[in-house]
């Protein structure tokens, strides 16, 4: 008798299948991952970006013309960073995602207020802090 080597179409079906429940589970939690590792690319720029304001405050005593801090968009690949209302005592600093961030809208100002203004569907905004995971905690 002749011995057959190989497997059988079932044994072939739960292996496709087994691997399709583990892509269907793990591609959306990689795909998280990756924008929740690029959210500190906003965060810690617009941190930088206030030291230079609040530097810029210290030598001029006003945050009026401390504009060309900002609009740097050679600095991070996923966000574009803008200061908005500078006046004497006042700023706003913008991060708005671009490309695969695109959705998300993080703000800081001159008291050191954080917010996230603007996120994706399927995330949560707050008034009061950056947003770094879905459900709207900081």
């Amino acid at each position: 008798m002749k011995k057959h080597v190989g497997f059988t179409l079932v044994e072939l079906m739960v292996v496709v299948s087994i691997v399709g429940i583990l892509s269907a589970v793990g591609i959306p939690s990689y795909i998280d991952y990756l924008v929740r590792s690029r959210i500190p690319d906003a965060t810690s720029n617009l941190a930088a970006k206030r030291v230079q304001m609040e530097q810029f405050y210290q030598d001029n005593r006003t945050y009026a013309g401390a504009n060309a801090i900002c609009p740097d968009t050679a600095v991070s690949q996923y966000f574009d960073f803008a200061c908005t209302g500078a006046s004497a005592t006042a700023y706003t600093l913008t991060a708005t995602g671009k490309g695969s961030m695109a959705g998300f809208v993080y703000t800081i100002d001159q008291s050191n207020a954080k917010a996230t203004t603007a996120v994706p569907s399927g995330w949560t905004t707050n008034a009061t802090c950056w947003v770094t995971a879905k459900g709207g905690t900081c």
